[in-house]
């Protein structure tokens, strides 16, 4: 393929020279076309980043490691409709220090979106921009309930059900612990009627293989 070089009668100009570009087959600078840039980088989602460039290799399009897993990250998001159930949690980023918040689909079964922090004026930024959530399940957080009022007001807010069972293991645990005590003192009179009908079923003498008392 031939393309155009054009000169520069300026002589102030530091560039002297220029080369029309190609916009549809590659970009400025770059080291492969559009069309094969795209395809190894399918290929490195697939497979990942030291495997693909094993594979691209047979293929007739070598590319390292690194160079798949950079033309990964440049592959631009697949678009996905706006999340209508959203699932509200936090995330550790460094557990006990630093947390996040993790935005889920959950009819869908995808995370959308991580949060940088879990405070309400974050979460109720990112709803604003995201409308058409009718449902958002969340822990017992005060902090993510006045996200949610203030960024999705129409928004029915419900308790996920992993915080619910939680919350109900942590609650009889509570309470068993109280009564464990009580509960070691109760008589069980189904376990003595037991024992004083197996203590009637025995003979008082058995006997002996041997026929002996």
């Amino acid at each position: 393929m031939a393309v155009r070089r054009l000169y520069c009668r300026n002589p102030a100009c530091l560039r002297q020279t220029f080369v029309e570009r190609l916009p549809g087959l590659i970009a400025p600078h770059a080291h492969r076309t559009r069309r094969l840039a795209a395809a190894q980088g399918q290929v490195g989602v697939a497979l990942g980043g030291e495997a693909a460039g094993r594979l691209l290799q047979h293929l007739g399009m070598p590319a390292s490691g690194d160079t798949v897993l950079r033309l990964v990250r440049r592959l631009p998001l697949p678009r996905q409709p706006a999340p209508r159930i959203l699932g509200v949690d936090d995330w550790a980023l460094r557990r006990g220090k630093t947390y996040g918040t993790i935005l889920v689909d959950l009819e869908r079964h995808r995370v959308v979106d991580l949060l940088p922090d879990r405070s309400a004026p974050t979460l109720a930024e990112w709803l604003r921009h995201h409308r058409g959530v009718h449902a958002v399940a969340r822990d017992r957080s005060t902090e993510y309930a006045r996200g949610i009022s203030l960024g999705a007001p129409q928004a029915m807010q419900v308790a996920d059900r992993w915080h619910l069972l939680l919350n109900l293991r942590q609650m009889i645990e509570r309470w068993l612990a109280g009564a464990h005590g009580r509960l070691r003192r109760l008589a069980c009179p189904g376990a003595a009627a037991w024992s004083g009908e197996a203590h009637e079923r025995l003979p008082a003498h058995p006997r002996r293989a041997d026929g002996q008392r």
